[in-house]
């Protein structure tokens, strides 16, 4: 078995690590959740959302290789095993079946707002050990409040 060697001092790799994980984890669910409603809208807006899910799905799925990939780096092992997310999401998973389309908006937008939540602690616990690590859970952040306005902006109307 190879170890990586980390240019982090242990208990920096610990707290980093600890917060790559929390992220991997909230990004590979968000994925699934978003493709669960995916699957599942239904109503006057199916076609936007739909795509508009597919989208987040995407996105979600980049950045959890990046983190993963991350993680590895500083020498963490990262777990994206469905009994690992499925025992430590902080996501509420969809109800089964046909979701109106209001309803998938509402899911969304709650699935995102509760990630991007985790993910600004993640930026501030990362800041002093890890900045480039730090960088990393910005950009995403980013890219998640973005979405998580858009759905608010459907959610409203």
């Amino acid at each position: 078995m190879y170890a990586i060697k980390s240019p982090l001092p242990d208990a920096d790799r610990t707290v980093v690590g600890e917060a790559l994980q929390g992220a991997l984890v909230d990004l590979v669910d968000l994925s699934l959740v978003a493709k669960q409603l995916h699957w599942n809208v239904v109503g006057p807006r199916f076609r936007s959302i739909h795509l508009q899910l597919d989208e987040i799905v995407a996105l979600a799925r980049l950045h959890a290789d990046t983190v993963a990939e991350r993680a590895a780096a500083i020498g963490v092992s990262p777990d994206g095993r469905a009994g690992t997310v499925a025992g430590s999401s902080g996501i509420r998973p969809p109800e089964g079946g046909p979701i109106a389309d209001t309803d998938t908006v509402a899911a969304l937008v709650e699935a995102l707002g509760s990630t991007v939540t985790r993910m600004r602690s993640r930026i501030e616990a990362t800041g002093g050990p890890d900045p480039v690590s730090q960088d990393i859970l910005i950009g995403l952040t980013a890219d998640l409040e973005k979405y998580a306005w858009m759905a608010q902006a459907e959610h409203s109307g």
